[in-house]
């Protein structure tokens, strides 16, 4: 549940009157853990309570049940085949992982994983954005955000500049899950103000921004290879 206090300020200015808005941006979380209490998520489905509040249509996915990456099977699993519909769904996405070791949790990157650069003809991530989120048991640290942005321009979508990091997540979540007010806090409605804002202005224009000479110039080599 998202804090009264932020419901009633409203204070967030996420529309440019000059855009023609056509829909709720549809915006799919991803969250790096399963345990329990898992902060991961936590920070997740908060991120999920403030991006509905701002107008967007939000779904959580679930990787319980999700198989262990494996290119030759489980390609017709149910989970794999959920997480890749609500990926063609998506046009932002939201990754939320705690750190482990100095990085993502092998779950979260195994979610990536199942969601394949192509599709056929079909880039099911290209020209999406993304807003990027940790949190850690200890000090705050980057590590997660860094290597997940790498995975994020791999796979071709825009990543926001503005991130967050939780540092002692055990510390910042009430025992009902919502997040205390603090700046961590803050800083998440930032990210979800800034990537609602992104979203609005990037989604209609992204096969103009992703066109590519090189994909161009191999489509008409193929076309030509065709007619012979």
């Amino acid at each position: 549940m998202v804090h009264s206090d932020y419901l009633k300020q409203e204070k967030f200015n996420l529309i440019n009157t000059s855009l023609k808005v056509k829909h709720a941006p549809r915006i799919l979380i991803l969250y790096g853990s399963l345990r329990e209490r898992s902060y991961s998520k936590l920070l997740a489905e908060e991120a999920a309570q403030i991006l509905t509040h701002m107008g967007a249509d939000v779904k959580l996915f679930d990787p319980t049940g999700l198989p262990v990456f494996d290119s030759e099977h489980n390609l017709e699993h149910e989970k794999v085949q959920e997480l890749r519909n609500l990926s063609l769904w998506s046009e932002a996405q939201v990754w939320s992982s705690p750190e482990l070791h100095g990085n993502m949790s092998g779950l979260m990157k195994t979610q990536i994983d199942w969601i394949p650069l192509t599709m056929g003809a079909v880039r099911p991530t290209q020209g999406k954005t993304l807003a990027l989120m940790q949190v850690s048991g200890g000090s705050q640290s980057f590590n997660t955000l860094n290597n997940m942005r790498v995975l994020g321009r791999w796979m071709r979508m825009f990543t926001i500049p503005n991130q967050s990091s939780v540092a002692k997540a055990y510390e910042q979540f009430n025992e009902d899950g919502t997040m205390k007010d603090s700046s961590y806090r803050d800083r998440v409605v930032d990210v979800m103000e800034e990537l609602m804002r992104m979203t609005y202005i990037l989604r209609d224009n992204a096969e103009f921004l992703v066109d590519r000479y090189s994909e161009r110039k191999a489509n008409e080599i193929k076309v030509q290879l065709q007619n012979i």
